[in-house]
């Protein structure tokens, strides 16, 4: 008996000692407020002729855009690319050009997307970005001078480029 009165005291301990404090199952509201109905608008006329205002326009802008007519032909457009096609002698080094530059891309977007993984990089190289903007803007754009510098080295590439220089 006397056993059975210290297992039962022991159990009521135990019980005791594990109980929580706070409820196992979480509460909707965090801090023990009391939940509040959603706020009446004291302007229901003026909300609801808002309502009907930004309706009416936008049914006007939809019929405005399906009453405008295409300005391009797609029969021209593909002669037009055919005929441009057709010009071209070199087909194969067109083909590899374009293939080279879907290569390209496809590269660059793996090698960004390893970048973007490795935790600090992108938050830095957002900073040397910045911070090449920054000195653009202060080196090119911020003087009349300066620009007009620019101005004369893009004019000066685009003749290297193209061959007449």
């Amino acid at each position: 008996m006397a056993a059975a009165a210290a297992a039962s005291t022991s159990m009521v301990a135990a019980t005791a000692v594990f109980t929580p404090r706070f409820p196992l199952r979480p509460t909707n509201n965090c801090f023990g407020l009391p939940y509040l109905p959603p706020r009446l608008s004291t302007s229901t006329a003026f909300s609801t002729s808002f309502k009907q205002l930004s309706e009416s326009r936008r049914t006007d802008l939809l019929q405005v855009k399906a009453s405008e007519e295409s300005s391009v032909d797609t029969g021209e457009l593909l002669s037009d690319l055919k005929e441009k096609w057709d010009a071209v002698e070199n087909k194969s080094t067109v083909i590899t050009y374009g293939g080279g530059a879907i290569v390209a891309v496809w590269l660059a977007s793996i090698v960004v997307g390893a970048i973007n993984s490795v935790p600090l990089l992108p938050k830095m190289l957002e900073l040397v970005g910045l911070g090449y903007t920054g000195w653009f803007v202060y080196r090119y754009l911020l003087y009349k001078s300066s620009r007009k510098e620019l101005a004369s080295d893009i004019e000066a590439l685009k003749k290297q480029i193209a061959g007449t220089e």
